[in-house]
């Protein structure tokens, strides 16, 4: 989705007349924002999500990503590389189970003397998001259908 069409969906839920308001910003550049840019033939202006993407493409940094997750009270994870379709199943099935045993064991350890310092909270929230990454990569391969039944090779 474009960022003018997010725009016009945000619209149709909170009013364009609020958010200038309370940005101090013109009406008429709200809606602008909703409408499609003047480089693909509209006149709408770049929004602040245009901006926000572009920077985050300059600087490779996901940092940027995080911190607008953050100010809608979530988290941001990048998405996995795409796991290659046919791959067996198993291993890579395993490779949760491992992710998830190595996150529970950095909790234990973290935990064993009954306080859990900064750092640890660090590798802990490391271990967290490595364990979402991996679990995103094998939901993905299964809704592409990585992992259909194995294909009946013909004799020759």
């Amino acid at each position: 989705m474009h960022s003018h069409e997010v725009m016009r969906e945000v619209l149709k839920k909170t009013s364009a007349k609020q958010i200038a308001a309370e940005m101090r910003l013109s009406l008429s550049l709200i809606y602008k924002w909703a409408e499609k840019p003047e480089d693909e033939s509209g006149s709408g202006v770049g929004s602040p999500l245009d901006r926000v993407g572009e920077l985050i493409r300059i600087t490779g940094d996901a940092r940027v990503a995080q911190w607008v997750c953050e100010q809608a009270g979530g988290f941001y994870i990048r998405n996995p590389k795409n796991l290659p379709a046919g791959q067996p199943l198993i291993p890579i099935t395993n490779d949760i189970v491992h992710e998830f045993a190595d996150m529970l064991s950095t909790i234990a350890t973290s935990s064993a003397d009954s306080v859990i310092t900064r750092e640890e909270a660090r590798t802990i929230r490391a271990r967290w998001e490595e364990l979402k990454t991996v679990t995103e990569g094998f939901v993905a391969a299964c809704e592409s259908g990585n992992f259909g039944a194995p294909k009946i090779q013909e004799k020759k």
